[in-house]
């Protein structure tokens, strides 16, 4: 077996905490997404915040490397859809 130099055992632990991190991230948008859109759907008052709060977490996330700028765009699009759509209409008076 080759001798594994110190650089390359810090490269593989740094990847490591990198993967981990964009899994926890990931995860933390597919939730907020997931409530968003709950929210959207039962027509809640508090649902435009949670809407606010998905785009703001999808933001930090492109921000960080963490999703492609596209794929940030898609789902900001994906989800101001589904408001659209399913969201609290406004009453006219």
């Amino acid at each position: 077996m080759p001798e594994r130099k110190p650089t390359v055992l810090k490269k593989q632990r740094q990847e490591e905490k990198r993967r981990l991190r964009n899994k926890r991230e990931k995860a933390k948008i597919k939730t907020v997404l997931k409530k968003a859109k709950e929210s959207v759907l039962n027509q809640n008052e508090e649902s435009e915040e949670k809407v606010k709060k998905a785009l703001r977490t999808i933001d930090k996330a492109h921000s960080k490397n963490i999703l492609h700028k596209k794929t940030a765009s898609r789902k900001k699009s994906r989800l101001a859809k589904f408001r659209n759509k399913y969201g609290v209409k406004a009453e006219k008076a």
